[in-house]
């Protein structure tokens, strides 16, 4: 149990409406996410209608071309024929699986729990009700999420806005414990590398960086992290996001 606990790994049957779910990819690389809607259905944020990462760049051709996440939906009767008008599409859960393991993200975990799960795969902020999480991923499916960012806006970043109503202010990291993680390791490493003529033994100074890196990138602590209706979302029409925009236009 308390290894299930850990890891988040869930049962199909263990499923409720309104849960943020993830499974990995290409072994545990990088992991895919969406919301749990009902009857096998999940939405997700990809960077073009049915790709789940990627900045247009070789790499991520043959990141696409080595991976088993890669067969066509419509190779699936149920999601052949769904609309796919941008980044934010509807699909059934064994296709958004792959094949692979069904996660369920946590919400409102103890500071020790986080720190203990170290791929980001959870978060100290609270998770708004049900019914609200899955009205913005209703409505982000038929609006969309804007562009996809990999390191500012991706898959996790709007699962995350559907479940806390997040948004993140200036130039910073989205809301991504993945990138989090990224982030508090480079942070880790660089204090590493400062202080290695000074201390013989570097790993508590590795690990005590990359911990605090990573809790102060988590979304339920984040000082620029603003809560803004999906309405205004798509619209842009308020201050604090539009301010947003301009900022990460670039």
């Amino acid at each position: 149990m308390k290894k299930r606990t850990l890891f988040n790994k869930i049962k199909k049957e263990e499923l409720k409406a309104g849960d943020h779910i993830y499974t990995w990819r290409l072994g545990y690389l990088y992991a895919h996410h969406g919301i749990y809607v009902d009857a096998g259905n999940v939405i997700h944020f990809t960077s073009t209608a049915g790709r789940e990462i990627g900045t247009g760049t070789d790499a991520d051709r043959f990141i696409f071309s080595s991976s088993s996440s890669l067969h066509s939906k419509s190779q699936c009767p149920t999601c052949g024929n769904r609309p796919r008008n941008n980044g934010v599409i509807s699909s059934c859960l064994e296709c958004f699986l792959s094949g692979g393991k069904l996660y369920r993200f946590k919400y409102g975990v103890s500071i020790r729990l986080f720190l203990a799960q170290v791929r980001g795969t959870c978060t100290t902020a609270p998770s708004d009700q049900p019914e609200d999480v899955l009205h913005r991923a209703e409505f982000l499916l038929s609006n969309g999420f804007g562009d996809y960012k990999l390191f500012k806006n991706n898959c996790e970043d709007f699962a995350i806005y559907c479940k806390t109503g997040y948004v993140i202010l200036g130039k910073a990291v989205g809301r991504s414990g993945q990138v989090g993680g990224v982030v508090a390791s480079v942070a880790a490493l660089s204090c590493v590398c400062a202080y290695s003529v000074m201390s013989p033994s570097l790993a508590p100074i590795g690990l005590g960086t990359y911990c605090i890196s990573r809790y102060l990138a988590d979304i339920g602590v984040r000082k620029d992290a603003v809560k803004i209706a999906v309405q205004k979302i798509v619209s842009g029409d308020d201050l604090h996001y539009s301010k947003w925009l301009l900022e990460t236009k670039f």
